[in-house]
């Protein structure tokens, strides 16, 4: 991935993903004191001080689903999306690698609805810090959701509507377990690039290499350590998965061309495999015998989990690739690039992939399966979020159509909410969606 550091989200997504798409937009849309206004679409709750959500209710009266009060703007909602859409700016390492991808790409059906809105939470500001990196929200319920909100980890309850924070990194985190191989002295003001959660466990990656552990259950951090010291040492993504006799691991991907294996029983290093570029994103097979390996190369490579020796070259994108995920039968996956698609390949042939699906404005940053297997979402930089029905073969797809940089998305465990971060200087929150299901024993009541 490219070496850039900003100072806060707004370096990193002003610099590298959004464009100043227009004058008059930039100062109503970003720039105007709503909450300053006698309309009746007032931004601000004075009675508690806090911003207005956007419920479902709501938005079936017509309102915005982010609260963008368009009556009030200079232009529609319509005009401005076509501007972003002549006129976004995707990041690629690979001149045109969008523009040559646009063959292989599969048309799909966007009419469907899997996932209905429920509610946009703007006292929730979702944030990140690289432009390449939007892997920061993590649902572990669909009640509870954890997401990186400037130098903090906060947790975010649907059912309360209340956020606590988790982990703050702004000042000094140490750990107060001693484990062999932990840095008892801890980090400073750590800069968190990418964040794992899954049952109990957090697992906070940063800019230097940083891993900073914590169990949810327990007070405060239980490990730290530094993968490496090199230069280029950001860690890119980290992946929390069970071995199969129940133990609790994770792998951290780094810029340095490593992928090291954490046991967190033992609290150390198991493995470290390296490779001949920066890795970007890694995925472990279902039943843990494989490694989907992506980084700063065109192809990528499927590895022995155990050896780290390749099984299988992964050729087709025309860039470099950040996101990657298996399909929970452990037979066919995904992986997302800076070409704009996303394609799934199949186990039983890897000679090329099986479809390539495109997106509408940028890279593919994040991906992620339902557990059930029904359903694959993925995440442009800013914008979109589509989700396609795996059991139509990809064809029929929902487009989630929002304006803002997108800092990560998360399915609920079991499946029953979507939940989208949205960074943006008046409009950040966190989006909601709920499951749509379809009951026809209750037509007999009717």
């Amino acid at each position: 991935m490219s070496n850039h550091q900003g100072d806060d989200a707004d370096y990193m997504a002003d610099e590298y993903e959004m464009e100043d798409v227009d004058d008059d937009m930039d100062d109503e849309f970003r720039g105007r004191d709503i909450g300053g206004s006698d309309s009746d679409v007032d931004e601000y709750d004075y009675m508690n001080n806090r911003m207005q959500d956007t419920s479902a209710a709501q938005a079936r009266r017509g309102k915005d689903i982010q609260g963008i009060p368009w009556e009030m703007l200079s232009l529609t909602r319509e005009k401005y999306r076509q501007t972003r859409l002549e006129q976004y700016k995707n990041y690629e390492n690979i001149p045109l690698s969008g523009e040559a991808s646009e063959k292989d790409c599969k048309r799909t059906d966007k009419g469907a609805t899997f996932y209905e809105f429920r509610q946009n939470s703007r006292s929730v500001k979702s944030t990140f810090l690289h432009f390449q990196l939007r892997n920061l929200v993590w649902a572990t319920s669909k009640h509870d959701v954890y997401l990186m909100s400037h130098f903090s980890v906060v947790h975010w309850s649907t059912l309360t509507c209340n956020k606590s924070e988790v982990l703050n990194v702004s000042g000094h985190v140490a750990p107060c377990e001693k484990h062999p191989g932990s840095l008892l002295e801890g980090f400073t003001q750590t800069q968190v690039s990418t964040l794992a959660v899954k049952d109990n466990l957090l697992v906070a990656g940063g800019f230097q290499g940083e891993l900073i552990c914590k169990f949810l259950d327990r007070p405060g951090v239980s490990f730290c350590s530094r993968t490496t010291y090199d230069d280029n040492a950001i860690t890119n993504a980290v992946d929390i998965y069970n071995t199969p006799s129940g133990a609790v691991h994770f792998t951290a991907s780094n810029n340095d061309c490593g992928v090291r294996d954490f046991d967190m029983e033992k609290f150390q290093m198991s493995k470290h495999f390296r490779f001949a570029w920066p890795v970007n994103h890694t995925s472990l097979s279902p039943d843990g015998k494989l490694l989907v390996i992506v980084g700063d190369n065109l192809d990528g490579i499927l590895v022995d989990s155990r050896s780290g020796k390749a099984v299988a070259n992964l050729c087709g994108h025309l860039d470099f690739s950040f996101a990657s995920s298996w399909h929970p039968d452990g037979i066919t996956f995904a992986t997302g690039n800076q070409d704009k698609t996303c394609r799934i390949w199949d186990m039983r042939n890897l000679s090329k992939s099986v479809t390539a699906l495109k997106g509408n404005i940028g890279a593919i940053r994040s991906i992620r399966y339902s557990s059930d297997g029904r359903f694959m979402a993925m995440a442009e930089p800013a914008d979109f979020v589509h989700v396609f029905d795996v059991k139509s073969g990809y064809e029929k797809e929902q487009e989630i159509d929002f304006f803002g940089e997108i800092s990560g998305m998360s399915f609920s465990p079991d499946t029953e909410s979507l939940f989208v971060g949205v960074w943006d200087r008046t409009y950040g929150s966190l989006l909601e969606f709920g499951r749509r299901r379809h009951y026809s024993y209750l037509d007999t009541i009717l």
